[in-house]
């Protein structure tokens, strides 16, 4: 395909990795990030990139978030990604969309709820929506990010990439961004953005602040058996949230979402902690919020399992548990609680179980 000129507004763990691989395979790359060092390094030695897949230093062009004068003086670009942290999403959204070309589009690379934010900031009709799926990235230090496993996931029939519209529309924009991303990972277009959108936010929400609160990664959280419950729980009540709310929600964790929602079946909940438990064997690896607490950074937990429980409170849906892990991980967020294996046992108990 031709190649596209692309802006990213955020060079974390998954703006370094998709714009690498964009960078890679012949587009025009142009990273924007307010992390100093990560500018400078990538500067000087370029975005090394590693994963299941040949290591490789790409070459992305990046600049300071302060230079973004300077990019303005350049010819508009086709694509924006807005890859931030979900809490900077509409601010991100808004300094992007100067530098994109009447007829471009802008993409939501990012957990959570996001899409509605960048829609209100350049437009609906300019948004695409990108659900990542099953696919984790790490930047522990600047200029270097990478992948866990040896496997792409399309090794295992599983579409990691999911483009949307907001209005459901299948679009020949989206089959060209599946296209871009196709060296990467296997995607699709789908028709379903939102229910896409729940099922990655049941998944996030039921993984990452149980890492965050634990202080330890997946496999080892899934070897423990209150580690497995609090994941069910959790999955539970996000499930039975976005049934309610109305979203047909796509398979997530290995099952479908009205299993998980039905986890306080005694049957179903044996059913679902062996699903889990099959994972203790896996990679110990430490999906974003896990991370963000590593670095000492703020995490999403108010858009992830937050968004969750507003959801559920303007629904009358009682979440005791979505309730117990967002205290605790604000409470670790300012520093009042310090993050341990015990706070998963605190945080169930505080919710009844």
């Amino acid at each position: 395909m031709d190649a596209k000129r692309i802006i990213f507004i955020g060079a974390g763990a998954v703006g370094s990795y998709l714009g690498g691989w964009l960078s890679h395979t012949g587009h025009d790359v142009t990273l924007v990030d307010p992390w100093h060092l990560q500018v400078e390094t990538v500067r000087r030695d370029g975005l090394r990139v590693s994963g299941p897949h040949e290591p490789f230093t790409a070459r992305p062009r990046m600049f300071h978030l302060h230079e973004s004068e300077r990019v303005a003086r350049e010819p508009l670009f086709d694509i924006g990604f807005v890859a931030v942290k979900a809490y900077d999403t509409s601010w991100a959204a808004h300094f992007i969309k100067r530098f994109v070309k009447p007829g471009g589009y802008y993409v939501s690379a990012q957990n959570t709820w996001t899409d509605p934010a960048v829609a209100e900031a350049v437009g609906a009709k300019n948004a695409i929506g990108l659900v990542m799926s099953s696919i984790s990235v790490s930047m522990m230090e600047a200029g270097k990010v990478e992948r866990p496993g040896s496997t792409r996931r399309r090794d295992h029939g599983h579409d990691v990439f999911r483009a949307g519209e907001h209005d459901g529309a299948i679009t020949s924009r989206l089959h060209e961004l599946i296209e871009m991303l196709d060296p990467i990972d296997a995607g699709k277009v789908t028709s379903n953005l939102w229910g896409e959108r729940w099922a990655k936010l049941c998944q996030n929400s039921m993984g990452n602040p149980v890492v965050a609160l634990a202080d330890a990664g997946m496999a080892t959280i899934s070897k423990d058996a209150r580690g497995r419950e609090l994941q069910i729980r959790l999955a539970s009540e996000s499930a039975r949230v976005g049934i309610a709310a109305g979203f047909k929600i796509e398979n997530f964790g290995g099952a479908p979402a009205q299993q998980w929602a039905d986890a306080s079946n005694g049957a179903v909940f044996e059913e679902l902690d062996a699903v889990i438990a099959e994972k203790g064997g896996g990679n110990d690896w430490r999906p974003s919020m896990g991370q963000d607490v590593l670095k000492g950074r703020q995490t999403e937990i108010n858009q992830m399992n937050g968004h969750v429980l507003k959801v559920a409170g303007d629904l009358n849906i009682d979440e005791p548990v979505t309730a117990a892990t967002v205290e605790m991980v604000r409470a670790i967020d300012a520093g009042s609680i310090k993050p341990g294996l015990a706070n998963v046992e605190k945080v169930l108990r505080n919710a009844g179980y």
